[in-house]
Formats: structure tokens, sequence, C-alpha cells
């Protein structure tokens, strides 16, 4: 059989072993030490907004810490994105507060401005205005920034925004992951550049900054002895894993490159193709990394579902995932509100996403080309 194809597999660019070798000549094998001061800076350079930023365990981790920060507690309602993946919502939860879910629109498949709009409306109506919005920037497609930053100016409610998948993606120029009172990076093992596992919290202030290091390093008072008069956490990155992570922002521009090279491959595989539909920006204020490229299929204008496709490919040893499965469709979420339609229940009826790493060899892409057409033909 042929050789597995993922759908987005690390992919190293050479120097992360020196700055690994560097922490164990040195005996930085903690949760600080140059390592991590470095890939911290080098994070802030890239994103050229006068942010701060704290390199965590996880990027779930980063979006608990900027709750705690912004004062999320039990009793509060924090409006959330139903199309993404639970670490974007799980958080809520470790608080106390609970999810209040928000439906996508069709262009970029993120958080819908208008069911934004209403939904804040109606929980101020009932006496429970949101603490806080987490917006997601969903496969690297910036989210209708402007629009959803005006709304929350609007009821004086913060965002955090999450891009864990959009490192390197940019709306109006702008980085994404620097829109947000609070944002997310993740560096898990799947992303456009990974740690192996790890993620970030960008700040807009350096004392923010602190205040997320003294939480993710248990609240550890200023003290010659241990004491604690906050509840901290054990969220710090390790100086191993930013060894890793200084290397990868060596080609974190390359691995953009070719991640939007494969989606401008599927283009051509799906052109003039009735049905199918291969997320793309929807003008040019939107620039995507394009982590994830991901098609949307109509069963009745294809001839063919998502799953069909899905289970060709996986016949030749070629991964492709559904899309997002909505959080307010989650049997641990089934009883939490939800404003909007069907467009993310339809989008995870029908979405796939493709293999998409920036290691994709030549000879993989013309198997994946070959047995979308071989597929394709079958069903004509």
């Amino acid at each position: 059989m042929n050789s597995k194809i993922w759908l987005s597999s690390p992919h190293m660019g050479g120097t992360e072993q020196k700055y690994i070798q560097d922490a164990f000549e040195t005996n930085w094998i903690a949760p600080l030490g140059p390592n991590v001061n470095e890939f911290e800076n080098a994070l802030e350079t890239f994103l050229n907004e006068d942010k701060f930023v704290s390199c965590l365990s996880s990027g779930t981790a980063a979006i608990h810490l900027a709750l705690v920060q912004l004062g999320v507690r039990n009793g509060d309602e924090v409006l959330c994105q139903t199309f993404t993946f639970c670490g974007s919502a799980n958080p809520i939860i470790y608080q106390g507060a609970t999810p209040v879910f928000v439906d996508s629109e069709t262009e970029t498949w993120n958080m819908c401005p208008s069911y934004l709009e209403e939904a804040i409306k109606q929980r101020i109506s009932k006496g429970k205005k949101p603490k806080a919005i987490i917006l997601v920037h969903l496969y690297g497609m910036p989210a209708k920034i402007d629009e959803i930053l005006a709304i929350a100016r609007k009821y004086e409610i913060p965002i955090i925004e999450d891009a864990a998948e959009a490192l390197g993606s940019t709306y109006k120029g702008r980085k994404c992951g620097t829109f947000g009172e609070y944002s997310i990076l993740s560096f898990n093992g799947n992303k456009i550049i990974t740690t192996s596992g790890g993620g970030a919290l960008v700040c807009r202030t350096k004392e923010q900054k602190e205040q997320t290091i003294f939480y993710a390093t248990q609240a550890r008072d200023n003290k010659p002895y241990y004491q604690h008069s906050k509840i901290g956490y054990n969220y710090r990155m390790s100086n191993i894993n930013a060894g890793i992570g200084r290397g990868q922002m060596e080609v974190l521009t390359h691995h953009v490159n070719l991640r939007r090279s494969n989606n401008a491959f599927y283009s051509q595989i799906f052109e003039n193709l009735n049905g199918i539909r291969l997320l793309q920006e929807p003008n040019s204020d939107f620039y995507s990394n394009h982590w994830l490229s991901c098609i949307t299929i109509d069963p009745k204008e294809a001839n063919f579902t998502r799953e069909e496709l899905r289970l060709a490919l996986l016949e030749n040893n070629i991964e492709s995932r559904p899309l997002w499965n909505p959080m307010h469709l989650q049997p641990v979420f089934k009883d939490n509100l939800f404003y909007g339609s069907n467009i993310s229940e339809t989008l995870f009826a029908n979405g796939l996403c493709l293999p998409s790493g920036s290691n994709l060899l030549e000879e993989e892409k013309n198997r994946i080309k070959s047995a979308i057409n071989s597929f394709l033909s079958k069903k004509a």
C-alpha cells in the first residue's frame, strides 16, 4: 500500500535541533530560559503591533488565562463561535461560566456579525450582558474583523481573538493575533509552525504579559518562600519546546507560502466543477495562510457527498477530515443557547478538510489529484 498522506503533519525547518541542543548544554531544562525569551521576542517582532507575547503550554491554556484576566467567573456568560474546536469553548466552563454559541456567515465561515449582535441584544434584555466574545479565524481565514470589532466596541464587550489556526494570516495588512484585547496562538503538532505542543497569549501591555506569566507559573507571590494569594496554573512553555519554536519561526513565512500554494493546487482541481466550493478569500482585505484547504460539496449539484469523497481518499491512504462539528451540536453543550440558523450545521454536513501540510511532496500531490479525479470520473 502507498504510504499515508496526512492531513497536516509537523514540518521541521532544520535548525530546531540546534536550539534544543543549546538548552541541554546549558541545562535550561525548565519552563523558563533563553529559548522561551527569544521565541517570545521573535513572535512579537513578527506580529509587529507593539504586542507582548507569553508562551504557554497550549492555545487552550492561553484562552483560559485570557478569561481569568478578564474577570470571567461563575455565573457569567461568554459568547463563543460555535463553528470551532472545543478548545475555544472548554475554558469558559473551567471558569464556571456559560458558553452562548453564535453561528457563522457563509463567506469566511467565521462568526456572523448579525447573529453576534442579535445574541448581545437578547442577552442584555435578559439582564445577562456577556462578559467576553471569543472570535475564531477558522482554517487560517480571517473573520469579518471590522464589523465584529465595531459591535464589540458598541456594547463594550472585550474580544478574545482565537488565532490558533491563523498565524501568518492578515486582515487589511494587519496580522491576525493582534486584534483582540487578548489573542491566542497555537503551536500544536498540526499547526503552521509547531513546538510539539504549545501556545501563546498575545497581550496589549507589558503588565498583562507579566500577569499572564504570574498565573501560568502557579501564581507564586514575590516572596523568598512559597506564598499564593491567587489560584495559579502550570501553563508555562518549557525551554525545550521553545527551542523548537525558535527554529520554526525561521521557516514560518515559507510554510505560509507552501500552504497557500496547496490551496492554489486544489483550486485548479475543482475549477469549474458544479457543487464544489473551495474556501478562499472573499476579497483583497483578507489574506489567509490557508492552514487547511477546505471544500464544501452540494450533494445535489455535485452528485456525491462529502462522506463519499472522504472514503474514496481513505481507500487511497489519504487522510481528509470533516469540518468542525459545531459546539452547539456537541452532547456536552446540547442545552446551551445558540443564536443563528443552520449555516454551521450545513458546513459540517457538507465540508471536508483536504491534505494541506507544508511538507506535501509533488508526488503526494499527484496521488491526491489522481485519487480525486478518479473518484470524480466515476461520479460523472
